[in-house]
């Protein structure tokens, strides 16, 4: 079996492919940022606008107070829901790049052993050894990336749990 320059390029393309689905999967994460952000923005105007008319027909300055503190408290309420629906696109964005992640390596590290072991048994006088010593490299380094998508994936669960424990 000899390696193919097609097999290098295969590698290549789904390594591109990868890059492609992780940029849109930015661009759409951004997007859904952006439009929460408007619409945030447009109903804090609106609240502001309604809170103003409401304040001018204050009849005394303990009404007027108990509007401005309304205003606060709905204010600060919307602004942490915001934050709480921003939190969870980023931690599901985090979710789903770690899954692709190792995906694409677990995949890529099968094609590129499949294309080393090619490209070493067409060598004239090739050495097991190099290809052994290559093969436990690869292995280590899918053992050590397993260890910290795990690892990253408990931490980032442990800190999308603790704002809900403080809400209740």
């Amino acid at each position: 079996m000899v390696t193919k320059p097609e097999q290098f390029s295969e590698l290549h393309r789904k390594n591109m492919e990868a890059a492609l689905k992780l940029a849109q999967m930015s661009i759409e994460n951004s997007q859904r940022i952006m439009a929460l952000q408007v619409d945030v923005a447009k109903k804090l105007f609106q609240d502001s606008v309604a809170s103003a008319k409401a304040l001018t027909s204050a009849k005394d300055p303990q009404q007027a107070i108990a509007l401005r503190t309304q205003y606060a408290q709905d204010t600060a309420q919307q602004m942490m829901e915001t934050a709480r629906q921003i939190a969870e696109i980023g931690n599901a964005s985090r979710t789903e790049f770690s899954h692709m992640l190792t995906e694409q390596l677990a995949s890529g590290s099968k094609d590129l052993m499949a294309t080393f072991q090619s490209f070493f048994g067409s060598l004239p006088g090739s050495n097991s050894n190099v290809l052994e010593t290559m093969q436990q490299a690869m292995a280590t380094a899918n053992e050590a990336f397993e260890q910290i998508a795990k690892a990253s994936s408990a931490a980032f669960s442990s800190a999308a749990a603790a704002p809900a424990k403080k809400k209740k």
